[in-house]
């Protein structure tokens, strides 16, 4: 009787995540997880730069995309189905060790809020170990933004090409403006990164909570519910920082001069010239990338966590 109760306390008990807390398998699984977002979001991205950028157009006149599909139908005639990839060395180099340090930061925040590293935090704890990751990724993701945008949006501009590639792009900006140049955008990359990255991680965990099994662990979860919780999570991220990544893009794109004040300057033009659904701008093509993107970095993560546990389950 007694170990009858015992099992059928294991049934209603708590799902335990049972995680590795070990930053460096977490650290190598983001790395994974990040590649894996980039091959299949990049195009939707491309497209989302685009539209967030394209100038205003005069009284009267066409602006250059009607939306989401007129930009990548006019991108794909005019520079071919690579056209979509604009700027993806950028991130691909960038985002590996960007992941890496956001999942990495997840997970030492975490650590620093418990006690006892193995125990499940609550889910504030997770949120706040969220904001945690994205201020730790600013620093490598505020210049790979920058030169991502700029090259994404030269193409699409019309313009005698200037850069070549990332590797011009940050030799031209650097000897122009100096590394202030470089991490232009750096305060909008916070103001994005931080709320939506907290939002990231607690949905997720949230969703995949619900999704594991009565009675079973994280590890018994599947990969169709995993690409579910995380594709739901990257929507909800998105959520939080289309507004923000909006501004951000306008002042990482904008000559020179243009914002003296930052992104209060790109916030104040943006309502007096367009109106609050210009912070929009975009939406579309980033809430389709943002359920495959992000159901492909979480399946990643989540399946290279599985390895480097078979791999070396002490370490």
């Amino acid at each position: 009787m007694a170990e009858s109760m015992a099992e059928q306390k294991v049934v209603d008990g708590p799902k335990k995540q049972t995680r590795s807390t070990s930053g460096s398998k977490n650290f190598l699984a983001g790395g994974f997880g990040g590649v894996c977002c980039v091959v299949t979001g990049h195009p939707l991205d491309t497209i989302k730069v685009r539209l967030q950028t394209m100038p205003t157009p005069e009284p009267g006149q066409k602006p250059m995309f009607t939306g989401t599909l007129d930009c990548a139908m006019k991108t794909v005639r005019k520079e071919g189905i690579l056209g979509l990839y604009k700027g993806m060395a950028a991130p691909v180099v960038g985002v590996a060790p960007i992941f890496a340090i956001c999942f990495w930061g997840f997970n030492m925040g975490k650590k620093l809020q418990l006690k006892n590293p193995h125990d499940d935090p609550t889910y504030f704890q997770i949120l706040t170990s969220g904001f945690f990751a994205g201020v730790c990724t600013t620093a490598i993701m505020a210049p790979g933004e920058r030169i991502k945008c700029i090259l994404q949006i030269q193409q699409a501009s019309g313009a005698e090409k200037k850069y070549a590639g990332p590797v011009d792009v940050v030799k031209k900006v650097y000897k122009e403006t100096g590394i202030r140049g470089v991490y232009k955008g750096t305060c909008a990359t916070l103001l994005r990164d931080v709320p939506a990255t907290g939002m990231y991680f607690a949905s997720y965990e949230f969703l995949l909570n619900q999704l594991t099994p009565k009675g079973k662990t994280r590890k018994d979860v599947g990969p169709l519910s995993i690409l579910m919780a995380g594709g739901v999570a990257g929507m909800f991220n998105w959520g939080i920082g289309i507004a923000p990544d909006v501004l951000k893009s306008r002042l990482q794109t904008a000559p020179e001069g243009t914002y003296p004040n930052g992104v209060r300057d790109v916030f104040r033009h943006m309502m007096r010239e367009e109106g609050v659904g210009a912070l929009f701008r975009g939406l579309t093509p980033v809430m389709l990338r943002a359920f495959p993107a992000n159901a492909a970095c979480f399946l990643g993560f989540e399946l290279a966590m599985k390895f480097f546990d078979w791999l070396a389950p002490n370490w």
